[in-house]
């Protein structure tokens, strides 16, 4: 299997996977040029995606979703709560949506998608465990805080796509009011860079590899997220951060 975050943050946001000879993107949260110019810079055609899922309805996550469907013709796959909410926010005329229930398990074929529901405060939000035969590659942001279960989740993971939103100290003084200080903050906001760490810490022995994804603008920065995480680690895995700008390098497990 193999994973390139092709934008991560609040500007934007989508995650290509592929394995078994199927290919999804994770949230549309870019424009359709920047997610064709992405992939072919990784030698992938958009074209042969297989499935577009959302996570939640957000518009940094939804936002060209209808492009991806007219201009592509992927299929858009969303609970139905969020796809309702989606289509409030002018995702425009679409013609194949196919629904699940957060916490079901989608069937590719050689590949399945595990969701599960996030306490994050978007209409109806989950995050993605995919697995292709023993592989799993999870796509984990805008979580809301750490969640029963999710600590179980990241240590069976091979791969992990994680949120390391803010530094708490950048977001109290930085140019946020405080009633978003404290949604961001709170239980349906983002995960700190501590929180985020805290969680790498108690991963199992398969992980290789954590790619630090949904990073504030304002209120953390790449080194202050490598440092938190790398300062919690009890072995060696390799740690990247996701580009709010452009396509990292593929990840493979």
């Amino acid at each position: 299997m193999l994973a390139i975050s092709l934008q991560s943050g609040s500007n934007g946001n989508s995650i290509y996977v592929e394995g078994g000879g199927v290919r999804i993107l994770i949230d549309a949260g870019i424009s359709g040029v920047k997610a064709q110019t992405g992939l072919a810079s990784c030698d992938r055609d958009i074209r042969r995606v297989d499935a577009v899922l959302l996570s939640h309805d957000h518009i940094d996550h939804i936002k060209c979703a209808g492009v991806y469907q007219r201009k592509f013709h992927l299929p858009i796959y969303a609970t139905r709560k969020t796809m309702s909410a989606a289509m409030s926010k002018g995702l425009g005329q679409l013609s194949d949506v196919r629904s699940f229930v957060a916490g079901d398990m989608i069937d590719f074929g050689a590949m399945q998608v595990h969701t599960i529901r996030t306490p994050h405060d978007g209409v109806d939000g989950v995050a993605f465990v995919v697995q292709c035969d023993s592989r799993r590659i999870g796509v984990l942001t805008d979580l809301g805080y750490p969640f029963p279960g999710l600590a179980e989740t990241v240590s069976s993971c091979d791969g992990v796509f994680i949120e390391s939103n803010y530094d708490p100290q950048m977001l109290r003084e930085g140019p946020y009011p405080i009633f978003l200080q404290r949604r961001v903050a709170g239980n349906g906001g983002h995960l700190s860079n501590m929180q985020c760490a805290d969680l790498l810490k108690l991963a199992g022995g398969n992980l290789r590899w954590a790619c630090l994804a949904h990073l504030s603008e304002k209120n953390n920065t790449p080194s202050l997220a490598l440092q938190a995480s790398e300062r919690c680690l009890k072995r060696p895995i390799s740690l990247h951060v996701a580009s709010r700008y452009v396509p990292m390098p593929a990840l493979e497990v």
